[in-house]
């Protein structure tokens, strides 16, 4: 008896497809990874509108027949509306006047009415205060609402991971693709320059420069720029050398095409899987050294909202359980995400799965 397998016939709209569109198609079959990029997309772009959700500045005020837009627009003193605070206007306190007194003027909160900067010389505001239905995280040693901070310091360290792997993507890539390409003696030299870049003490650097200057995000930055592309640029000289030996490399310079179009058109594009896969998880890295650095004391200055500061501040008090379980949950789930979304690439660009070959 013969058995005869059935050969499972493709769709031709299938076949027509790109590469990339069949590796981003496969992408949004491993669910764990595709809805938790569609979730920390979502919620890195309502990071960016936080002081219309989580502010103790007032969205809108109308006093006297005048409109003004605090969250918008910044600081206003309490005089500016009759108000007898020192310094920037209270609005929780000034709401809650004016409709004690029946006034026609008026104003509108952000949902979350607790900004992440101010602190117990607030009125209102109480050093550890635990968790309530005012302060959902409570608040940390100086009367800051540990919510409020939190949310905030997502979008940094977001934005801190993701700004450093496009520089040190940039920056390796560059270096590396040249040095995998043109080999010889300008391999050899930036090999050699590479290993004694490598050999700096990188927390060391940090301690002496935080001790010289204040560090800010973009000095942080500066600094982790400085030595972390090495990583990548071993990794793309290793794929330079491996594609520039093969035939479509040879037939494109026989061809006549210059180095530059043979370099950014053939090598390039079939160098980036690598470089793709392994971009989440690089972000995992810099959000963990970031935290890292912060808790340390050599990170972001205060009163800068920051998960490494928090951890900081909770572990010097243990009782107030909810500065510690706050940072910590936020980093984990954080990671949790980028680390799904990591495997999802990996998936979907393995070539075992889709080869051009195929």
């Amino acid at each position: 008896m013969f058995s005869i397998r059935k050969k499972k016939i493709q769709n031709p709209r299938e076949i027509s497809l790109s590469i990339y569109k069949k590796r981003w198609l496969k992408f949004k079959t491993m669910k764990r990874g595709y809805y938790s990029f569609i979730i920390l997309i979502i919620l890195y772009a309502l990071s960016f509108a936080l002081p219309l959700f989580i502010n103790n500045r007032a969205l809108l005020v109308k006093f006297e027949g005048r409109y003004y837009f605090p969250a918008i627009a910044g600081y206003y003193p309490g005089d500016k509306f009759n108000q007898d605070v020192p310094g920037e206007a209270n609005y929780r306190l000034l709401r809650e006047q004016w409709q004690d007194t029946g006034s026609d003027n008026w104003l509108v909160m952000p949902p979350y009415p607790f900004g992440p900067f101010e602190d117990i010389t607030v009125k209102g505001n109480a050093m550890y205060e635990p968790p309530s239905r005012q302060h959902w995280l409570g608040t940390d040693d100086t009367g800051r609402d540990v919510f409020a901070r939190l949310c905030y310091a997502f979008n940094i360290s977001i934005s801190f991971a993701l700004i450093l792997a496009i520089l040190n993507y940039i920056i390796g890539i560059s270096i590396g693709g040249a040095m995998g390409y043109f080999g010889g003696k300008f391999d050899l030299i930036f090999q050699r320059f590479i290993e004694i870049w490598s050999s700096l003490p990188m927390l060391f650097v940090i301690i002496i420069i935080a001790s010289i200057i204040r560090p800010n995000f973009f000095i942080l930055i500066l600094i982790y720029t400085l030595v972390n592309w090495i990583g990548m640029t071993y990794l793309m000289r290793a794929e330079f050398y491996r594609e520039k030996a093969k035939d479509y490399v040879a037939a494109a310079l026989s061809m006549g095409q210059s180095n530059l179009k043979v370099i950014f058109k053939h090598i390039l594009p079939n160098s980036l899987v690598p470089v793709i896969t392994y971009f989440p998880f690089a972000i995992v890295g810099y959000i963990s050294a970031l935290v890292g650095l912060d808790y340390l004391g050599f990170g972001l200055p205060p009163p800068t909202p920051s998960w490494g500061q928090m951890l900081d501040i909770g572990l010097q008090n243990m009782s107030k359980w909810w500065m510690v379980f706050s940072p910590v949950g936020a980093q984990f789930i954080t990671l949790l995400l980028v680390v799904f979304i990591g495997e999802g690439v990996r998936e979907a660009f393995d070539p075992k799965v889709y080869s051009r070959l195929r």
